[in-house]
């Protein structure tokens, strides 16, 4: 029996826990080979005890040499990369913005958002000359509201969100959606860097009363980074139980 992305190939940042780790799972699921990019080696292993990838490549996404060299790597072996998930992200310290460190400001949005734009442009003229892909971009509900306390996180999805529907209204041609989806506050490693405070704050913002779960999220994925989803490009598609109004 085949499954809708059997013989295609997926990058997918951020993959070695959490969300990405989530993500990378359902896509294989799917019959995809899926390419696991992290920035450290030991939680790419930790996490094959899950998850076996096609292949699990060393990268930091904020270095833009490091992530056109492990890319061709990618493409050399496989041939064909046919989706693009850019996962990869950090929240960074819960602090009012006029106490907000500036070197904490320079990271989250060198991780969150440059990140993004790295590894787009290192790997779209690849999907354009295939005329065929699927970028999808986990961007935030904070990109859309602003979170107080979190004004790094929320201005990089901000951000990541724009860039979704500028790259998408400049491919329109090409045969290669981008979309992003905007979660609401999911649990994942990253509640670490949160206080409690905070993460009580964002759960009661949700209609639902709960959190997005990992799986949730995957599954959205694996459907707009299908060939189903055809017409659909420069969307961000909510997942936040109720709480966007946009």
């Amino acid at each position: 029996m085949t499954t809708r992305l059997d013989g295609q190939t997926a990058i997918v940042t951020g993959a070695a826990r959490g969300i990405g780790l989530g993500i990378a799972k359902r896509l294989a699921r799917e019959g995809c080979r899926v390419v696991s990019w992290d920035r450290d080696a030991e939680p790419l292993a930790a996490s094959k005890a899950e998850f076996e990838p096609a292949l699990a490549q060393v990268v930091d996404v904020t270095d833009l040499k490091a992530v056109e060299r492990t890319f061709e790597i990618a493409a050399k072996t496989f041939g064909k990369i046919d989706i693009l998930v850019n996962n990869a992200g950090v929240n960074g310290p819960t602090v009012p913005t006029w106490e907000y460190p500036p070197e904490a400001w320079d990271r989250v949005l060198s991780v969150d958002l440059t990140g993004v734009f790295y590894c787009c442009r290192a790997i779209v003229p690849h999907m354009r000359g295939h005329r065929y892909g699927r970028i999808v971009n986990i961007a935030s509900i904070a990109g859309k509201e602003g979170n107080p306390n979190n004004s790094a996180y929320s201005a990089a999805k901000a951000g990541v969100i724009a860039l979704t529907k500028s790259l998408a209204n400049e491919l329109t041609d090409s045969g290669v959606t981008v979309n992003s989806l905007a979660p609401a506050i999911t649990e994942t490693d990253l509640f670490k860097e949160m206080t409690q405070e905070f993460i009580e704050g964002r759960r009661r913002r949700i209609p639902m009363g709960r959190f997005c779960t990992v799986e949730e999220i995957a599954n959205m994925v694996a459907w707009v980074a299908s060939p189903e989803c055809s017409f659909t490009t420069g969307f961000t598609f909510d997942i936040s139980g109720g709480r966007a109004t946009y």
